[in-house]
């Protein structure tokens, strides 16, 4: 199927990636995305500030075709979304050209004729990818192999710890936010108590930017909400991580907590979210309450939306959902120190021949994916769908250590003793800390 291109979903930082590795090798290539403008969802956090280096957020594959175009690379520093955005992800779209395809949703991928069950020259078949578009006329395109790089960023966590949203979550959505608050949007809620549930990286960071306006403002009141029963790795891997921007979020979080600004509340697992008067109430499966809150932000992480690859045969983690080669790396039940090996090629296949989930998504709902692993998978998958399969094969990226270790095995386990040796040695240190007055 020379004739037909390979269709990747999603015009972000690791699509268009692909897309530049494919086109680099001479393959065909057609970038689908549902946004209005390249990288949409990094978009939507652009006043966050990443903690990778511009160093580590520009795929090799995109700078050598970017240079061509007489672009020239920011050398240091750490960006916000808004600049990866225009000093590297906007300019490599517009390299790309008509190849990048926006208002454009995919709704289903399937093979030409054949629903999963058929087996018969199933493999033989191209791919069919129905795409949505902005006027509201639907289309079949024709596909050699189709690479899902559309992320996670659209499907959050519900706040309910059981993976369900809460009871009356939707009934409180006007109070509710699943997105980190920027500047504005967080001085506006100075003298009022606030709720950040969640206990990863945009939780930590939301934390951070409440808790300048609580010690400017000091009748601001900022509870922390973990479903963990110990504080744990919540505050990363400090000095020890090989990412130091990383290591410094987490420092500066324990600060927060230790002067006074912002309240942990531990082993709060939420099964109800109710309005009243003053605001919305959080109330716990152990009947203890929180609130009222002025606003919550429910920051507990995200996972894949696999409805649109309903009749393609997907090899998942039952856990993780994510593909079992890659699941083993990232499991955090069982990878305490979250540092985790790169994947490519040969962990992203699937029982359908020619289609691959590449970047965040492909960590389904594990929480460590970083821009290079992306890079690393997009090259190695470019490599295979070329032929190239020695390129294929090689690994050329080594992920740099969190400086984390979780207790008892588990980074996710509420019942761990905070002390308890992990897998790196010496367990946590014990903090002191406050936590929120909760009936």
């Amino acid at each position: 199927m020379p004739e037909l291109p390979v269709v990747v979903i999603g015009a972000g930082p690791q699509g268009l990636a692909m897309a530049a590795h494919l086109v680099r090798r001479g393959v065909e290539t057609l970038v689908l995305d549902a946004g209005a403008r390249p990288a949409h969802a990094v978009g939507e956090w652009a006043h966050v500030r990443l903690f990778s280096a511009w160093d580590e957020l520009i795929d090799p594959a995109s700078r050598a075709l970017l240079q061509g175009t007489g672009w020239v690379a920011p050398q240091s520093g750490y960006p916000t979304g808004a600049e990866w955005i225009e000093r590297y992800l906007a300019p490599l779209a517009a390299v790309l050209g008509e190849r990048v395809r926006l208002g454009s949703r995919v709704t289903g991928v399937s093979r030409r004729g054949r629903d999963r069950v058929v087996d018969a020259g199933r493999a033989s078949l191209p791919f069919t990818v129905r795409v949505s578009h902005e006027d509201g006329s639907d289309s079949l395109l024709g596909a050699r192999a189709v690479v899902d790089a559309s992320g996670t960023w659209a499907s959050p966590n519900p706040a309910g710890a059981d993976g369900l949203p809460a009871l009356g979550e939707e009934a409180a959505a006007s109070r509710l936010a699943y997105r980190i608050p920027d500047a504005a949007e967080a001085d506006a809620l100075a003298g009022s108590h606030v709720a950040v549930v969640g206990s990863g990286h945009s939780a930590t960071t939301a934390v951070i930017e409440l808790a300048r306006v609580a010690r400017g403002h000091p009748g601001t009141d900022i509870s922390w909400v973990l479903r963990r029963g110990a504080v744990g790795d919540t505050f990363g891997g400090g000095d020890a991580d090989e990412l130091p921007m990383r290591g410094a979020l987490g420092a500066r979080a324990r600060e927060a907590v230790e002067n006074g600004l912002v309240r942990l509340v531990t082993g709060f697992r939420t099964e109800r979210i109710r309005m009243d008067s003053h605001g919305v109430v959080l109330e716990a499966d152990d009947s203890r309450v929180l609130g009222p809150a002025q606003r919550v932000y429910v920051l507990t992480g995200f996972r894949p939306d696999l409805s649109f690859l309903s009749e393609l045969r997907l090899d998942l983690d039952p856990v993780l959902q994510a593909p079992p080669k890659v699941a083993i790396e990232v499991d955090p039940n069982v990878h305490s120190c979250g540092s985790v090996a790169a994947t490519g090629a040969a962990d992203l296949v699937h029982p359908e021949p020619g289609f691959y989930i590449v970047g965040s998504k492909s960590y389904g709902r594990a929480p460590t994916f970083l821009a290079l692993t992306g890079y690393e998978q997009v090259r190695s998958v470019a490599a295979a769908l070329a032929g190239d399969h020695e390129a294929a094969r090689r690994v050329e990226l080594t992920l740099p250590e969190t400086g984390v270790c979780g207790g008892s095995g588990s980074a996710w386990d509420d019942t761990a003793d905070v002390a308890a040796t992990g897998c790196c040695g010496a367990g946590p240190v014990r903090v002191s800390l406050t936590t929120a007055p909760v009936r």
